[in-house]
């Protein structure tokens, strides 16, 4: 059974690798990367790159203390240095194995705070719901205000319904139905495997407890704060690398939220650190609002490298800031 577990890691960072690198290869093939590092060291302003980072710090500072606020009513207690430090340490190991950082910073509450795994596991889940929920509204007004950006998004990349509908054949709905039973029975067949778990129950009821966590959040508005205070983070750590590069620096700031939220949505796609799909969706972005195919690359290619690079050395700190935390003994 381990093996197989393993196998199965190994099968998904796989696969996971491939996706992103056949899209980036796809993308920058024929590309002088030569250039690269002319851009690097005399065409783009380190200055502007820099004052991004505190905000990129800042987004993940602002889920620690949100997430340890969020233990609080199901009777979990964190330090604020090591939900924070779990953060910096999670999304480290999401560029490893996408999405693994979940459950690498429940595991690491675990270990040096004695906090429930499962009940650390279900607050999770309703970050998820409340970013999801938040992006999706973000999403939406500026959908509205840029309704022509991006029915031209959707013309250009070949997602409008109406050219996915009209090139469908009998045979196309027969296969797309075919897809979606094989992919409920797929889910049909993961959740009867999990119930071979003697501790199935408890994990679920943690979970369960973990999700409705949010109603007994003493301080509702602070919880607030934090979450507008960790997409403000983040787009403001995304729109100020529009001013390293002359190409960019005079798109305003309803161009950066369009291609921000369009680069979030991507990230969907279970990728290191979104690489790839990121990458097209930002650049086919920028090409609309009229920057040259090459300078999109550029960026994209340079805030993404620059932005992850910060990522893992934030990952380094947490783990090094841990390795010196002492361990709570917590009885539970």
């Amino acid at each position: 059974m381990e093996k197989k577990k393993i196998a199965n890691n190994i099968w998904q960072v796989a696969l996971s690798l491939f996706l992103g690198g056949a899209i980036l290869y796809w993308m920058y093939r024929g590309f002088d990367f030569k250039q690269v590092e002319e851009v690097l060291l005399h065409k783009m302003s380190w200055t502007w790159m820099l004052l991004s980072f505190p905000f990129g710090i800042s987004a993940q500072l602002f889920r620690g203390w949100r997430w340890k606020q969020a233990l609080e009513p199901i009777g979990e207690k964190s330090r604020s240095s090591v939900s924070i430090n779990s953060i910096f340490l999670s999304y480290a190991l999401s560029l490893v194995i996408p999405r693994s950082g979940e459950f690498a910073r429940c595991a690491v509450l675990k270990r040096w705070d004695g906090v429930s795994f499962p009940k650390a596991l279900g607050t999770v889940v309703t970050e998820r719901a409340i970013d999801s929920l938040l992006v999706l509204l973000i999403t939406g007004l500026v959908f509205l205000m840029q309704i022509p950006v991006f029915l031209n998004f959707f013309d250009k990349t070949g997602t409008s319904m109406d050219s996915i509908l009209g090139n469908f054949t009998a045979t196309g709905y027969l296969v797309t139905a075919i897809c979606g039973i094989a992919v409920l029975f797929l889910a049909h067949i993961l959740l009867k495997k999990l119930a071979i778990y003697n501790k199935v129950k408890a994990t679920l009821s943690g979970l369960w407890q973990g999700v409705i966590s949010l109603k007994g959040v003493r301080n509702v508005p602070l919880y607030i704060a934090f979450t507008l205070g960790i997409w403000l983070s983040y787009f403001l750590h995304y729109y100020l690398t529009f001013q390293c590069f002359e190409s960019t620096s005079h798109l305003n700031l309803m161009c950066g939220l369009v291609t921000f939220i369009v680069g979030s949505i991507a990230v969907i796609v279970p990728t290191p650190n979104g690489a790839g799909p990121w990458h097209f969706a930002v650049k086919t972005m920028l090409i609309l609002y009229g920057i040259q195919q090459n300078d999109a690359l550029y960026f994209v290619l340079i805030v993404h490298s620059v932005q992850t690079l910060l990522v893992i050395l934030l990952g380094i700190y947490g783990w090094i800031a841990l390795a010196f935390t002492k361990k709570l003994q917590i009885q539970k």
